[in-house]
């Protein structure tokens, strides 16, 4: 059973999470923002969409709240921005690291459900519910090679009301290979203007918590779970998109980039 963690010891690790993903993501709290814009406007669009075919078939609008599913939710950093945000709809984060699910329950598990779930799986496990609002997702999708991503799509085109949204914040590279280096120059200048440059890394960041005595049990855990990270899948945002329209979603554009930092968003 996974172990369950002091919350004042969750706050500090967390923050210093957040922290640590700035050095790579700059603008991350902009970027948690415009998801945020695309996910409150969505869930209004979901709300007429499904209110107009209740009047059709004659039935009542639907009492329970929107659902939204954050992918690869980590310690539940955009889960917990979005639940501040916008209060009345039930957020799912999904992930599968032992360590960051229970920093996040120990952190924001009053107002976020957590569920341990891998995202390669034919399916998501029972918890989550067979019809969503709006999936989001930020920085975890490119860990993903194409063929499982692909098929993590149909499975989100299957579950998502129409006029629904899935909504990805990662690293897209244009697909032009004489950009690739200019677009990560890009980004990483912007680390330095904005004073993140020195901040911990990933490495950093997890060799720290390995040597923490109360992440001791759930780091042994991931490490017979052999969690690991292989790289970037490196898909283009043209390229997510092909994957996406392909898999049932209706339209797929880019609402925010900064050099190859993109929020790439897909209405169902």
């Amino acid at each position: 059973m996974t172990a369950t963690l002091d919350a004042r010891l969750a706050r500090s690790w967390v923050s210093r999470w957040d922290a640590q993903q700035e050095f790579y993501i700059a603008d991350r709290e902009d970027r948690f923002a415009v998801i945020g814009d695309v996910v409150d406007q969505a869930l209004r669009r979901v709300d007429q969409v499904q209110r107009h075919v209740d009047q059709v078939q004659r039935r009542e609008p639907p009492v329970d709240g929107a659902t939204v599913l954050d992918l690869g939710c980590g310690p539940g950093s955009l889960s917990a921005r979005l639940a501040d945000r916008l209060p009345g709809p039930r957020i799912i984060g999904i992930d599968s690291d032992p360590v960051l699910l229970a920093l996040g329950r120990a952190r924001y598990g009053d107002h976020i459900e957590f569920v341990d779930a891998d995202l390669t799986a034919p399916d998501l496990p029972a918890e989550i519910p067979d019809v969503v609002d709006a999936v989001v997702s930020t920085t975890a999708l490119h860990w993903l090679d194409p063929e499982p991503l692909a098929a993590l799509y149909r499975n989100l085109a299957r579950r998502i009301r129409p006029g629904g949204v899935f909504v990805d914040g990662d690293h897209m590279p244009t697909g032009e290979s004489d950009l690739r280096g200019l677009e990560q120059s890009v980004r990483e200048a912007r680390t330095v203007r904005v004073g993140v440059a020195a901040n911990e890394d990933w490495s950093q960041w997890w060799a720290a918590a390995q040597a923490e005595p109360e992440l001791a049990d759930l780091i042994s855990e991931r490490s017979e779970r052999a969690i690991q990270h292989h790289g970037s899948n490196a898909l283009s945002p043209a390229e997510h998109a092909t994957l996406l329209r392909a898999a049932g979603f209706t339209s797929v554009g880019t609402v925010w980039q900064y050099g190859d930092d993109t929020v790439l968003v897909a209405i169902r």
